[in-house]
């Protein structure tokens, strides 16, 4: 049977139970459920919205981190013919009253009492808002307790649940997903079951495992990315382990995926650490890490070329393997098969390191408004290309325009934005493809790069354009930099502004003997200045002349979504960025 709705794809984890079918990883310890229980208490919870009122077409908030709780609250609200509006836990609530309200949402779920919290604060600016579920913790009177709404199981529970799910319609509006955005008002993308079963089957058809494969997912599942990925997973059946980015570097080894989903950030992160330690170890360590990575290029770069590798190579690689290439695996748990990444273009580097790693990693590219993925890479022989992201998939049409503007059109691009219809026109060409926005460059066999935003590529006053974002990843790669902005609209040189890793500055201020009283006065040192300033002219020698870093300033704090400066899935908010650091810019300028 061909799959329709999001609720067809659940089937297909029904009918391969198991006992321990999902585990959620948190400081306290490990929670499994099996595949009959988590099924139970979603049809409970779908009965249980039913009698509250809920009903096809209403709109249902979700704001939870990533657990098995937040797919049991996501199917039994889609089970209705309802739509979810799954919501970052990083919002303010001023920014959540504006989601809720024009959404319209009915009722809203959240995970603990600080984030029910914020329901409350806004409850009587949401005229629309008329029930609260918590899913764990103490409750304020009046919040609905999840546990009994999940647990109130009734005679003909399946039945309900399987005969709802069968008059869905699948072109209807299934979710609205908020654009995080960097400014303005967020637009709520509107993807219906089709949009969302579209993108996941054809992503399966390129790249998937299958039931015996453990899906490990951490990133936030109200992000698109996270969310189809899941959706993939159950297409084919997979358990699956759940917790999130802040303790995930604690559980890959315990929990031994097999496959899983990570923005470029955090393959960085996971590359710093490597290198860091092997910088720290003894110069014979030194030379044997770096003669095993070579080989691992080489054995990788036969694999992907679907060659034959020779005798001594396959010696050289076990050698390797053994000594150095499975210890660093097995910080992932030993077992990964397949890792994905996306969100960002992931620097070349970094994808190498994987692969001569022996984890085999695929690049995706796409938008919320195409559900996401509109190209996706391979790791089949013959079918990798070096610094290009893959092609577009197979039910999708993928094009530049004379730009270079990347344009997508096929059955996963959205329904528009939510009470929004001039800027989801404006969205369109008279072609019907999704204007996404993103700069590319196209193979003549139609693997396509991206080059950086359309709207974030910096003109010079000289007319030029510069990508920033390689540029960027090229400063990233010292263990120095945490993050860096390049700056050079409408200037006339590209300067940046970067934020050191203060944990790496601080260690190689103590080896260099810098002594300092605070961070600033660390960053104002000679030493500190001119190791950054090697840092800047080892990329500088790369670029073209228009394209080099001219001057740099260290910021002291770090950027993080915390205070504002990254979004969610870690973008750089570029222009909140430029107004909180108007003066520092102007200072490089002005001189």
């Amino acid at each position: 049977m061909t799959d329709r709705t999001v609720l067809d794809l659940y089937h297909h984890e029904v009918d391969a139970p198991r006992a321990e079918h999902y585990a959620h990883w948190t400081p306290d310890g490990r929670r499994v459920l099996s595949t009959e229980e988590f099924f139970a208490r979603t049809c409970a919870l779908a009965d249980a919205f039913a009698k509250l009122g809920v009903s096809s077409g209403d709109r249902v908030v979700l704001l939870s981190d990533t657990r098995p709780e937040w797919h049991m609250v996501d199917l039994a609200i889609l089970d209705l013919g309802a739509v979810d509006v799954p919501v970052y836990q990083t919002l303010t609530p001023a920014q959540l009253s504006y989601q809720v309200n024009d959404s319209g949402a009915v009722a809203a779920v959240a995970d603990n009492a600080t984030q029910m919290a914020k329901f409350l604060g806004i409850r009587g600016e949401c005229p629309s808002l008329r029930h609260l579920v918590q899913i764990e913790g103490d409750r304020a009177e009046g919040i609905l307790d999840f546990e009994e709404l999940s647990g109130s199981v009734s005679d003909g529970f399946e039945e309900r649940f399987w005969d709802r799910a069968k008059k869905i319609d699948e072109m209807k509006l299934a979710t609205i997903i908020y654009t995080s955005g960097t400014t303005g008002e967020p637009k709520g993308v509107m993807l219906s079951h089709d949009n969302l079963v579209q993108n996941a089957t054809f992503i399966n058809r390129r790249l998937f495992g299958d039931r015996d494969d453990l899906a490990l997912e951490f990133l936030p599942l109200c992000h698109i990315a996270e969310r189809i990925a899941g959706y993939c997973y159950m297409q084919r059946s997979m358990s699956k382990a759940y917790c999130t980015v802040e303790t995930v570097g604690g559980f890959f080894a315990q929990v031994a995926p097999t496959i899983f989903l990570a923005a470029p950030r955090v393959y960085e992160k996971v590359y710093q650490k490597v290198i860091e330690k092997v910088e720290a170890s003894s110069p014979v360590k030194q030379k044997l890490f770096r003669w095993a990575f070579e080989v691992g290029v080489e054995a990788n770069d036969c694999r992907i070329a679907g060659e034959v590798p020779s005798l001594t190579l396959r010696v050289k690689h076990g050698i390797a393997d053994r000594l150095v290439l499975t210890k660093i695996r097995s910080g992932l748990g030993g077992r990964v098969r397949l890792c994905l990444t996306g969100a960002a273009p992931t620097p070349d580097y970094v994808t190498e390191f994987f692969h001569a790693l022996g984890v085999p990693m695929a690049e995706a590219y796409g938008l919320t408004e195409n559900a996401p993925v509109a190209v996706l890479g391979d790791v089949e022989p013959g079918q990798v290309r070096r610094g290009w992201v893959g092609k577009a998939l197979d039910n999708l049409e993928v094009k530049l325009a004379h730009d270079g503007e990347v344009l997508v059109r096929g059955p996963s691009v959205m329904m528009g934005y939510w009470n929004k219809p001039e800027q989801t026109a404006e969205t369109f060409d008279a072609d019907g493809f999704l204007l996404t926005g993103d700069i590319g460059e196209m193979d003549e066999d139609g693997y396509l790069r991206i080059i950086d935003r359309k709207k974030e590529l910096i003109v010079t006053s000289g007319g030029k354009n510069v990508a920033p974002q390689p540029i960027e990843s090229k400063l990233k790669q010292s263990h120095l930099v945490d993050i860096a902005v390049l700056i050079g609209e409408r200037r006339n040189f590209i300067s940046a502004l970067i934020s050191p890793d203060f944990e790496q500055l601080q260690a190689w201020a103590a080896e260099n003997d810098v002594e300092s009283e605070s961070v600033e006065d660390l960053l104002a040192r000679p030493q500190v200045l001119e190791v950054f300033q090697q840092v800047v002219d080892a990329v500088n020698a790369e670029l073209a002349r228009y394209e080099q870093v001219r001057e740099f300033r260290l910021l002291p704090e770090s950027l993080t979504i915390e205070n504002g400066f990254l979004t969610p899935t870690l973008k750089v908010k570029r222009r909140v960025i430029d107004k909180r650091f108007s003066d520092i810019i102007e200072g490089i300028y002005s001189g």
